[in-house]
């Protein structure tokens, strides 16, 4: 048998290990474009040649755009360098964002032998995460976790808060975390020349380059941060009458069981906040109906799931809502905080796609269910308001067509949305009622199930459905003795799609066996 015979193996080519490879996974707004600038102007400040390309994704906020730059000292003849990173071929991992850093490791860019991840820890939430209707945020836990394996060396940490609280954006604070993982060759006074040659907000930049390069000298540190600050409620303010009343109310919560006391004072001034003291008063009425009933031995949890879900569904999202909030002043500071407008003008764009339900819900009771059901006049509420509207708040007439609108917070309790709302509400505390005699956390689960109930107009309809839904299975488990487990059962598959297909698969099986 002849032996092949193979050809000569190629000598390997030494300037290949002279070239770093650096990648940056970043999305709209996290300046991704102008930290890519200023590790290519570092690089040839320091005697190296360099190249950056970039590909934009199409998907996920706009998408995470790949940038990718590959550097080596100038030599003749200059190396050839690549376009775009490969899987375990990449030294610098650069991610603006948690779940960023996780699709860096799915992809092969992350290594145990070679690969320095710097990685900020704060999320900016995909439309994935957002569209499910139950809790759809990405484990960020389970990302750490496989980054603590993957990488060679990890700098973790939370540098889009470290640079708004220098007053920068994150590509400064990510450019400092670089400097600070000394995974490139050169000094700190070569990137903060950088950021000094490109003349933009330069001391802003510093600050949160400092603190961030301080920070990543420290990764055992950072690591284990966390936030142990516990949080507050900002202290009322207003007449001095109707804070004697807010003190009776407050000291009413206060009254309850230790274990209750926190979420009723949070769903105290949701209430409020959504009508008036009297709407207030009256749920502490409703909570103190669920209190007498619960015991010490329980834990009181029925009663602290009552003080919650309450005050969720008392505290509906109504046209008067929806506009009320867009035209909050805290709205528009946060939105200016997030977008980081500072001085900059903000356009605002208000999207209002109105049922005729709402339009209808929002009539006097009597008038409302009168035109609710007729079919002609829904007909024509559905040609003349059936459609998408684009308000432009930063107009005077927008602004004050939102603004009017959610100030009818009095005449809200005349609606026939509230008289639907109220209706619904007192039919599901009664039923959480009459299933406490049965069974303490079969009530406790009918409770919680009113967390399907959320959202704004079409929304709203589908997660009403679901609702019912749920409780109609409820009660054909209710003498069973795992019926608490099934009503969980139930509203986990109402929660995992839209369209409520697993929900359906749930109901076929308890019809099997009742």
């Amino acid at each position: 048998m002849n032996t092949p015979i193979l050809p000569a193996a190629r000598p390997l080519d030494e300037k290949l290990g002279t070239i770093i490879k650096l990648a940056i996974l970043a999305v709209g707004g996290q300046g991704g474009g102008v930290l890519t600038n200023w590790i290519e102007a570092l690089a040839r400040s320091q005697g190296y040649t360099a190249q950056a390309t970039s590909v934009a994704g199409v998907a996920q906020r706009t998408g995470a755009t790949i940038y990718y730059i590959e550097m080596a000292p100038i030599s003749d003849p200059s190396p050839v360098f690549s376009l775009a990173p490969s899987a375990g071929d990449v030294d610098v991992m650069i991610a603006a964002e948690m779940m960023e850093a996780g699709r860096a490791i799915m992809r092969g860019f992350v290594t145990p032998d070679r690969t320095t991840l710097v990685a900020s820890t704060h999320r900016a939430l995909a439309v994935a995460e957002k569209i499910v209707p139950g809790d759809g945020i990405a484990s960020s836990d389970e990302v750490r976790a496989a980054a603590e394996i993957a990488a060679d060396h990890l700098i973790m940490f939370d540098m889009d808060r470290l640079a708004v609280q220098n007053g920068s954006v994150i590509s400064s604070a990510l450019f400092g975390a670089l400097a600070g993982s000394r995974a490139l060759p050169f000094p700190r006074e070569a990137f903060e020349d950088a950021i000094r040659a490109s003349g933009k907000g330069v001391e802003a930049s510093l600050r949160a380059f400092s603190a961030a390069y301080e920070r990543a000298q420290n990764p055992e540190e950072i690591q284990q941060e966390t936030d142990t600050t516990p949080a507050t409620l900002s202290q009322p303010q207003g007449p001095a009458a109707q804070m004697t009343e807010w003190h009776a109310l407050s000291a009413r919560c206060d009254s309850l069981p230790s274990p209750v006391q926190e979420m009723a004072h949070r769903g105290l001034r949701k209430v409020i906040g959504f009508q008036d003291l009297a709407y207030g008063a009256a749920y502490l009425y409703r909570l103190d109906q669920f209190v007498a009933k619960d015991t010490p031995q329980q834990g009181y949890v029925l009663s602290t799931e009552a003080a919650k879900h309450i005050a969720n569904a008392m505290a509906y999202d109504d046209v008067i809502r929806v506009a009320d909030l867009k035209t909050r002043g805290t709205r528009v500071t946060r939105i200016e905080q997030e977008m980081k407008a500072q001085d900059k003008t903000l356009h605002l764009t208000e999207f209002f796609h109105p049922r005729a339900e709402e339009i209808a819900g929002l009539l006097p009771a009597r008038l409302g269910a009168r035109i609710e059901n007729s079919a002609r006049w829904m007909g024509r509420l559905e040609r003349w308001f059936d459609k998408g509207r684009r308000l432009r708040s930063l107009k005077l007439s927008h602004f004050l067509m939102l603004y009017l609108l959610g100030g009818l917070r009095r005449y809200r309790l005349r609606t026939l949305r509230h008289a639907q709302e109220q209706a619904h509400l007192t039919r599901w505390i009664d039923t959480c009622h009459d299933a406490l005699a049965v069974d303490y956390d079969y009530a406790c689960e009918l409770i919680r199930c009113r967390r399907l109930i959320k959202g704004y107009s079409d929304t709203h309809a589908r997660a009403h459905s679901k609702f019912d839904r749920v409780v109609e299975g409820a009660g054909l488990v209710r003498t069973r003795p795992d019926a608490a487990q099934w009503v969980a059962r139930l509203r986990e598959a109402a929660l995992q799609d839209e369209k409520g297909t697993a929900l359906d698969g749930a109901l076929k099986t308890i019809r099997s066996f009742t």
